[in-house]
């Protein structure tokens, strides 16, 4: 794992933006409310690890305006990202996971009887736990009602926040663009691709 420090070198505003929103809140629907404790930034058309790297009707969202939510599907489950770069740029932060810190009852409804810690633990646990689906994508999470981050007012201090490669992506898997809140439990394990 890179230090964050080496991390911070050359590296585009996106992962700034990433850093910004570990610890902000994140409302989802039926007063859930989570803590976010792990993301991983997304470069646009200079990352081929991004939806983005290819401007398709898919990707089109994740090209602004900023502070949209771009809500895709895979392997069954919804992830949520906010959009953190001007127009045409493409830069989103996928949010991996988070604390549940209010509707504790709603989201284990949605998630089942797991432990406080899993409710919210990986990408999409963490929309499942928040009740996000696709009808949420474009909304703008600075705006109720719908789905809304209140960020913090003061950024974590970096010594709180690791930092390493992202989880589960075949290309441009070493980049260190995934930051989460350092002994967090809420934090997903690491899962390097099998064909990065």
């Amino acid at each position: 794992m890179e230090s964050l420090v080496l991390a911070m070198v050359d590296e585009p505003s996106v992962c700034i933006a990433a850093r910004a929103l570990l610890g902000a809140v994140i409302f989802g629907h039926d007063g859930v409310a989570a803590r976010i404790t792990e993301v991983e930034a997304y470069n646009g058309p200079d990352d081929p690890a991004s939806h983005a790297f290819t401007r398709t009707p898919r990707s089109e969202l994740m090209y602004g305006p900023a502070d949209r939510l771009y809500v895709y599907r895979i392997h069954g489950h919804h992830c949520a990202n906010v959009v953190t770069s001007d127009e045409g740029r493409g830069a989103a932060v996928l949010l991996r996971a988070g604390e549940i810190v209010d509707g504790l009852d709603a989201a284990r409804a949605r998630r089942g009887d797991v432990a406080a810690h899993l409710l919210a633990r990986g990408p999409g646990n963490l929309a499942k736990a928040l009740g996000i689906t696709m009808s949420d994508r474009g909304t703008d999470v600075l705006r109720a009602p719908g789905i809304v981050v209140q960020r913090l007012t003061d950024p974590l201090p970096a010594e709180t926040i690791a930092a390493g490669p992202r989880v589960g992506v075949r290309l441009a898997a070493d980049r260190p663009w995934r930051y989460w809140v350092s002994g967090d439990p809420t934090v997903s394990a690491y899962r390097r691709h099998p064909k990065a």
